[in-house]
């Protein structure tokens, strides 16, 4: 490896609802891919945001990351408490935010969204900062849906949305959840 390229360690984990690729620099987890994907998804969303990066496959490296994924799928775990290392505009980065604020089990609309960030008239722009979500699941882009209560646009595609959400809503009904 080239002194000026920086390594990404990714993996890939089968989890009940499907198999995902996972991705993270020496800072924190950076990528999340949608549901049986090829890592094909990963190399293209690398390209563009670590041109100069290369690809390390080391699953073990990866373990902090799966556990509490894992946790979430199990329906054990609401918030993620590792680190992340993801890279965006000002504007991505308020509506990111904002998406971490919205509790599990609960939706937002694009609108509340655009108005918790002080730009009431940006919904469509929030849309497009939600789907360049690098880390899916962990900052949570699938609980935010359409003002009629459709699910609408996701990077994972509405069916991992919509399974997303189903768990969320289970785990709370059934109170497995304890953090």
């Amino acid at each position: 490896m080239e002194n000026n390229e920086q390594e990404i360690i990714y993996g890939s984990f089968k989890y009940d609802l499907g198999r995902l690729y996972i991705a993270a620099t020496d800072k924190g987890l950076c990528f999340v891919s949608s549901l049986n994907e090829p890592l094909s998804e990963l190399e293209v969303w690398m390209t563009k945001a670590y041109p100069k990066a290369v690809l390390v496959e080391d699953m073990a490296k990866l373990q902090q990351y799966h556990q509490q994924i894992l946790e979430y799928f199990n329906g054990t775990r609401m918030t993620f408490t590792f680190p992340l290392d993801i890279n965006g505009t000002l504007f991505q980065q308020k509506v990111w935010n904002v998406l971490n604020d919205i509790p599990y089990g609960e939706t937002r609309y694009y609108g509340e969204i655009a108005a918790e960030i002080g730009q009431p008239n940006s919904f469509r722009a929030v849309g497009t900062a939600i789907g360049r979500n690098p880390v899916l699941i962990v900052v949570p882009c699938h609980r935010v849906i359409h003002k009629n209560g459709k699910l609408a646009g996701y990077r994972g595609k509405l069916e991992m949305k919509e399974k997303l959400l189903n768990l969320e809503k289970y785990t709370r009904a059934t109170g497995l959840a304890n953090n």
